[in-house]
């Protein structure tokens, strides 16, 4: 028996097939090749094409259909796991009207402070545990107010993975965490934000019907089953935003744990037992995969944009053509802890939410041309993000979220030494190591809201630890000094 599972990123679509009783990853694809176009007309601005994401699901999908010699019909059940926080808008037919707008495009800040200010913080904080900030529904006022004709057009306006799902089944449908997500949901009425939307002049009509995070959220259709090479009729069963995803691929579902992930984006996704809230929306909360209104189950996320999108540009803009990651990973462990002086403060991927949305830029500090190389600056950006990481998750502790274990997926910057013994020297907590990653995630997922898993410790039963790290006591101090150093000059910059 063997479940899919389908991961929207924005730099590529992955898919998994993996054998439900084993837990084993049968194959594993991505497209594109190098990473997906990000267009940006104006400065902060990020857009992608909505079809791109379904060209590269099919090659994803065909891929490993091909690579485990399985038939269609053995794929009994689809998770989807996407970006989160995007917009897409489609129309009567289910085309989407344009580009959609996506987690990293800051346009719509002011809409969401406006919004703050004028409905009240006391209000948006207890209600929908966040300032609406730049969220999916600030995107969709942007719309409102730049480009009538086109949402005057719109039947609906979903998440990224709203609309694969419409693609791989015809239905409109979103769910509460999707919702969450986008900072429409009211947790204290337990139903959509209808103050908000009143607010923004939005009819509810726009939002898809609301079905479960787990179970049938609709069948593939005959024309998505041809385009794949799946199975009509093959059951949606789980659909959840990137991070909350990640969250349930490494068995983080109740209060305590601690996720991570440091792709572009570098995230810390902790689950609270309480509807708790930043003041200052540095971090966010959202219904976590198995929040219910029988069982509080919030995730507190942090996220910092500038993470390993900060590694690929010093990749491109410091070593010549060819150099992998994995050489970079070595060349930085050659320099000492602290990098000799040399700080990277990486917030150069837009607005960072963990800085109240302020968008100071990357910056390179401490730099002697005599004495510091590649190996320096490869380090200082590993370190400078981790740093970034520890210093969000001083927002988060405050909100009774202890870190004393993180687990994380062995991909992007986990792969590197420096990053990953830096981040548990600097915050005490011990690192554990999974051999999982989104789209392995989403085809558990798919498993449990198929019912194949009679549980969720059954559903994990098979995820295999691979590496634990924890802190280095020879090189604690240092690298709690060369966090402070960081931290110093990063309150110079905001």
């Amino acid at each position: 028996m063997k479940t899919l599972g389908i991961d929207i990123g924005s730099s590529s679509v992955k898919a998994s097939l993996v054998d439900a009783q084993t837990g084993e990853a049968l194959a594993g694809a991505f497209f594109p090749k190098k990473e997906m176009e990000i267009t940006a007309e104006k400065l902060g601005w990020a857009e992608q094409s909505p079809e791109s994401w379904w060209s590269n699901l099919k090659l994803a999908v065909q891929a490993v259909i091909a690579a485990a010699n399985v038939k269609p019909g053995e794929v009994k059940a689809i998770g989807i796991s996407y970006q989160m926080h995007g917009l897409v808008l489609v129309d009567e037919s289910g085309s989407a009207i344009r580009n959609a707008i996506i987690w990293c495009d800051s346009r719509a800040v002011p809409y969401g402070e406006k919004a703050l200010r004028e409905l009240g913080q006391e209000k948006c904080l207890q209600s929908l545990l966040n300032s609406p900030g730049n969220f999916t529904l600030s995107k969709l006022a942007w719309v409102k107010e730049h480009e009538p004709q086109r949402y005057a057009r719109a039947k609906y306006y979903m998440l990224p993975g709203d609309y694969v799902a419409l693609r791989l089944t015809g239905r409109a449908c979103t769910t509460a965490s999707g919702l969450s997500e986008g900072v429409a949901w009211d947790f204290s009425a337990n139903s959509p934000a209808k103050f908000l939307y009143d607010y923004f002049g939005f009819n509810t009509a726009l939002i898809p019907e609301i079905v479960p995070t787990f179970g049938v959220q609709g069948y593939v259709t005959d024309a998505a089953a041809k385009e794949l090479g799946l199975a009509a009729g093959t059951p949606v069963t789980y659909r959840a935003g990137d991070q909350p995803n990640n969250a349930l691929s490494l068995n983080v579902l109740h209060p305590g744990e601690v996720a991570a992930t440091a792709g572009t984006s570098g995230v810390v996704y902790g689950v609270n037992g309480e509807a708790k809230y930043d003041e200052l929306s540095r971090v966010n909360s959202f219904a976590h995969v198995n929040h219910s209104d029988r069982q509080t189950r919030v995730g507190v996320l942090l996220c910092i944009n500038g993470a390993a999108i900060l590694n690929a540009w010093v990749r491109h803009a410091i070593l010549p053509e060819g150099v992998g990651y994995a050489e970079m990973n070595e060349l930085a462990s050659t320099a000492p802890t602290g990098s000799d002086g040399v700080s990277i403060v990486p917030f150069g991927n837009g607005a960072e939410r963990v800085l109240c949305n302020r968008e100071p830029g990357c910056s390179i500090h401490g730099l002697n041309f005599a004495r510091h190389g590649k190996a320096h600056l490869i380090r200082a950006a590993h370190e400078g993000v981790a740093f970034a990481f520890k210093y969000g998750m001083g927002i988060m502790n405050g909100m009774g979220i202890e870190t004393k274990t993180i687990r994380a997926g062995y991909a992007n910057l986990f792969l590197s030494p420096v990053f990953r013994q830096t981040l548990s020297n600097i915050t005490g907590a011990t690192i554990e190591l999974y051999n999982t990653d989104g789209s392995i995630g989403a085809a558990r997922g798919a498993g449990i809201g198929a019912g194949i898993y009679k549980s969720e410790a059954e559903a994990f039963a098979t995820l295999k630890k691979i590496e634990t790290v924890t802190p280095e006591e020879k090189n604690v101090k240092a690298s709690a000094a060369a966090y402070e150093r960081w931290a110093g000059l990063l309150r110079q910059a905001v």
